[in-house]
Order: structure tokens, then C-alpha cells, then sequence
């Protein structure tokens, strides 16, 4: 059967180079006999590229997708960035990657990889900012950036406050820069869940070891089999962990609670088998794995495969502070003395970052409902109205700056046409054109857009969405116009991310792309790889298949 559309060789070529940096096939994947054949039957006269020529395909088509990208970003009023940084196994050097976040005039979240560069050893602040400036000059960004998230490394505390004065002098940052560098909640929340582990090292390490034990051969799974079903347990499977990644270890210890009897009934049967809990321990476990269930779903909102908008971050991070504030005051003092360096560090991170949530909750059409409904049961009595105060002025505030600087863009569009006019009126002096009375029509609409805008919109009422599936941006792509300094604030601040996960992420593909194959590969090519990665996924909704972390051992075939 002869194929109804006949590709050219450059357009066969660039489907293989697409497909490399999409899927990281290798630049010898037209070696295939599969892909042969399937590019042989779209374009009979098709033949193999070598190595090279595949690598300088992927850039010449990195160049071109990084001049329509570069275009989209013409039209972004602001960009937030995140960044982390990875030190390759294969190569002895660390590479930085900053991903940019913003909204498009579709009032689509968008997220794209904007650098993946190496950094000079030993690694210093400095070398990180030069880094990122480079990026936003090389983008043309640099009067964009709104913020920047990173996580809790030393060197990003120097790296941000100068690269915080390199870009005020040229580009106002909102509320005196105040809302400008992030702090990693994911990170943060790493760490918190990591000290409530560690206070049950060694039940962790027994119920490891016994899903390890139980399925060491099919005699040991068939008698802990024979036990489930006597203790008429629903439960058909024992989940291992990956000791390195936290939820899948809760994952392994909520599996494991509701085994805790058969647990109990196999160590009877099984005269070697020494690693089972007692049940104060598991009762131990299970007040953890309640903590642990706020930390997931905070966790898997906010660095979530869904990808969410800033107003849905006070939410969850507000129920993990919720919860750390109830279970301090626990009568168990196990619990009391697990609590406490949590809170601490948790409570520390809530003071210097909950402005930035809360002004982005308010800007969900559910308006100053979450503020009120959240401070009441988090501040004292005394602080309550206090704290709720100051969310409302800075938001005021902000609201303010943006009125203020879309004054001066208005006012600087004047001054540039009437610059025009004057140098045509030298040109011919006797002609009156009318430009004066045109002049000072201008100056009258060069006013501050009304402020009652902010009282409306407070004002209206709270919209409560009747699906699990409402989409703020959604919201104020309908009511843009209508809104339309409020809608600038709203794309500017929603695309802020407060996890650096979407940089982290790149790196799984990084470890994939410099393997030991292509470890000799330069640094403009490991750019173009996983930047056109990204940008084609994104493209096309290409989601990369994610490695599995947990094994399942199932009772039954």
C-alpha cells in the first residue's frame, strides 16, 4: 500500500530529530530496523543520517523552536523562574537548569526549560548569578523576571540578593523586592517529613526488612498468604519503598498498617522471622502516617504532574501548619517531641513566605474567603486581625504599583508619539495638523485607571465553583476585560511557583541524555537536547513516562 502523503527527506529528517529529543532515543535510532522500515514506506527514497548529521539536526531545529519561543516571550508581561542545580555522574561537572513560568494571552499556565548550562567549580554565588543573567539577556527577559524560586542551598541566599539588586535597576520589583525570592515548599516539607522519620528509624528499617523477608521465596508469601486470609484481610498487596524518596516510604507504611495483625500471626509460623513490629511501634506508625497523609497531598498539590497555579498553594501548606499546631499539643510526648523541630522549622518558613501565598489566594474568585477562614484558626485572638490587615494593604499596594506603572508606560507611549509629532512639524512648519488639540485629548485619557476597579471586584462577592475541576485562570480569561489591571496582576502572580520540582524534573532527563554513550557530548548540545525536549513535549502533550519507585509484591496472580 503506497502512504496518501509522501514526506521529503527534510521533513523525515527532522521527525528523527524531533523524536530524539523528545523520547532521548539515541542520534543512531534510524538504525532501527522498525524505524527503517517505517521511514522507508513514508518516503521509499529515504536513507539512513549518520550520528552527525542527527546532532546537527536536533540543533538547527533547536535554533528554530528557540526563535518561536523567544517570540512568545515578547508578549509575557512577567516571567517567574525556578532553578536547581545537578552534578552529572558521567561528566565531572555541574549543570544549572532554569525553567521559566508564565502565563500566555490564552491564560494558559505555561512552563518552559530556558537554560541548561554548565557552572565553573567550585561552585560560588557569583557563578550562579552570571549564569542566570546570561539566560534573561540571552531571552531578553530581564525586565520580566517577577521572582525566582530555589530551594534552601547556602549559596542562593548571596546568589538572590545579587541578582535581586542587578535587576532593580532597571526593572521595578513589586512590594520593595519582598516577594521576590522563593523559598522551596517542597524542600521545605522534604525536610520536616525527614525529621518525622527519623524518630522511627528502626520500625521503618523492621517492616522493610519484613516486606523483604515475606517475599524472599513464593513458601514465605504463600504462609503470610494463608494468614491474610485468616484474618479475613481485603488487602491483597506488600508495597517496598524506595528509602530515598519519602512518600513512597509512607506509601510502604500505610500498606503495611493494615497487615499489622497478619504481621503479628506470621512471626508465630515463620521461627526466623524477627523483624516484626511490636504494638506500641505501630501504633507509632500509625499516628506518623496520619501526619504523613497532610504532607502528601500538600506535597502532591503543590509539586504535583498537574502543574497548579499559586492560588491553590495557602490551601495545603495552611493544613500541614494546621496540623503541626494540633499535634504539638498531642498528650502522647512521642508525639510532642517528634512535633516540635518541625514546627519550628515549619513556622519559620510560614513567616517569611505566607504573604506571597495569601495574596495569591485572594486573587482566586473566592476572593479574602480563604485569609478569613485560615488566620482565625492559625494566629491568637490578638494577631488574628492584625495579620489579616496586612494581607489587605499589600495587596492594596500591589495593586497600587501596577496602576502606577501602567501609568507610566501610558504616559511614556505619549511622550514617544508626541517626539514624532515634533520632529514632523520641523519638517513643515506651516502646516497646522491639529496635533495640539489631539495632545491634549491624549492627556486626558492618560489618567489612573479607576481604583474602584479593586473595590469591585472585593466587593462582588465570592464565586464558588460547583466541580472539582475549576480553573482560576479559566475565571479571569472570562473576566479579563472587565478586571483589566487585576487580570495583569492575576497572569503575573498565579504562574509563580513555589517548588523548584519543575526544574528538579529536568534532571531525570539529564541523567538520561549525558549517559555514558554521550558523555563526550559539548554543552551546546546537551542544551539543545533537553531544552528541545522540553519545548516539544510541551508542544505536542508528550508527558515523559516516569520511573517507577515502588514495587508491589501481590498475594494473588
Amino acid at each position: 500500500m503506497i502512504p496518501s502523503v509522501r514526506y521529503s527527506n527534510e521533513k523525515m529528517r527532522e521527525i528523527i530529530a524531533t523524536a530524539i529529543m523528545v523520547h532521548e532515543y539515541p542520534f543512531s535510532v534510524d538504525e532501527d530496523s522498525i524505524w527503517m522500515w517505517a521511514f522507508q514506506y513514508a518516503n521509499p527514497d529515504f536513507h539512513k543520517v549518520t550520528h552527525k548529521t542527527a546532532g546537527n539536526d536536533c540543533l538547527a531545529l533547536f535554533e528554530m523552536e528557540k526563535k518561536t519561543l523567544k517570540k512568545l516571550l515578547e508578549s509575557v508581561s512577567k516571567i517567574g523562574l525556578t532553578t536547581y542545580m545537578w552534578k552529572s555522574s558521567h561528566q565531572v561537572v555541574e549543570y544549572m537548569v532554569i525553567t521559566g513560568h508564565f502565563i500566555d494571552a490564552g491564560w494558559n499556565l505555561q512552563k518552559r526549560v530556558l537554560s541548561f548550562v554548565k557552572v565553573p567549580a567550585p561552585r560560588r554565588g557569583i557563578d550562579v548569578v552570571d549564569a542566570i543573567f546570561k539566560c534573561l539577556k540571552t531571552w531578553g527577559i530581564e525586565n520580566k523576571v517577577f521572582s525566582i524560586s530555589v530551594n534552601n542551598a547556602s549559596y542562593n541566599d548571596s546568589c538572590i540578593r545579587c541578582l535581586k539588586e542587578n535587576i532593580s535597576l532597571s526593572c521595578k520589583l513589586f512590594l520593595g523586592g519582598s516577594l521576590f525570592h522563593v523559598r522551596c515548599c517542597a524542600h521545605i516539607l522534604n525536610l520536616l517529613v525527614q525529621d518525622d522519620l527519623s524518630t522511627i528509624k528502626d520500625i521503618i528499617f523492621n517492616i522493610r526488612e519484613s516486606v523483604k523477608y515475606i517475599n524472599h521465596n513464593d513458601a514465605r508469601l504463600k504462609a503470610f498468604c494463608d494468614v491474610v486470609e485468616q484474618k479475613h484481610l481485603k488487602e491483597r498487596k506488600l508495597v517496598i519503598d524506595c528509602p530515598t524518596r519519602w512518600n513512597s516510604t509512607f506509601n510502604m507504611l500505610s500498606t503495611a498498617l493494615k497487615f499489622k495483625t497478619a504481621f503479628a500471626s506470621y512471626k508465630e509460623r515463620e521461627p526466623h522471622y524477627n523483624y516484626a513490629p511490636l504494638l506500641e511501634e505501630w501504633n507509632q506508625v500509625e499516628k506518623v502516617c496520619k501526619l504523613l497523609e497532610v504532607f502528601n497531598l500538600a506535597t502532591h498539590v503543590i509539586s504535583g504532574s498537574e502543574y497548579p497555579t499559586a492560588n491553590l498553594y495557602f490551601a495545603e501548606v495552611w493544613k500541614v501548619k494546621k496540623i503541626l499546631d494540633k499535634e504539638i499539643e498531642d498528650e502522647d510526648i512521642f508525639m510532642r517531641e517528634m512535633i516540635g523541630p518541625m514546627k519550628k522549622k515549619f513556622d519559620k518558613y510560614w513567616g517569611e513566605r505566607n504573604m506571597l501565598m495569601a495574596i495569591a489566594s485572594v486573587l482566586d474568585p473566592s476572593k479574602f474567603h480563604m485569609v478569613s477562614t485560615c488566620f482565625p484558626l492559625i494566629y491568637s485572638k490578638e494577631d488574628v486581625d492584625e495579620n489579616i490587615k496586612k494581607v489587605k494593604s499589600s495587596f492594596e499596594e500591589l495593586y497600587d504599583e501596577y496602576v502606577g506603572l501602567c501609568l507610566q508606560e501610558s504616559t511614556s507611549s505619549v511622550v514617544n508619539l508626541d517626539d514624532n509629532i515634533s520632529s514632523s512639524s520641523q519638517l513643515n512648519t506651516s502646516v497646522v495638523t491639529g496635533f495640539d488639540d489631539m495632545s491634549m485629548l491624549r492627556e486626558k485619557e492618560v489618567v489612573s485607571p479607576i481604583k474602584s476597579e479593586l473595590q469591585d471586584y472585593l466587593d462582588e462577592g465570592i464565586y464558588v465553583p460547583n466541580t472539582n475541576s475549576f480553573s482560576a485562570l479559566d475565571w479571569w480569561r472570562n473576566n479579563n476585560m472587565k478586571y483589566k489591571m487585576l487580570s495583569k496582576m492575576a497572569a503575573d502572580i498565579l504562574a509563580i511557583s513555589i517548588s523548584t520540582v519543575a526544574s528538579e524534573s529536568t534532571f531525570s532527563a539529564g541523567g538520561r541524555v549525558i549517559d555514558e554513550f554521550r558523555s563526550k557530548l559539548n554543552e551546546e548540545s546537551v542544551e539543545a537536547l533537553i531544552c528541545d525536549g522540553n519545548w516539544f513535549r510541551q508542544k505536542y502533550n508528550v508527558k515523559k513516562k516516569s520511573k517507577v519507585n515502588i514495587t508491589y509484591y501481590n498475594f494473588y496472580k
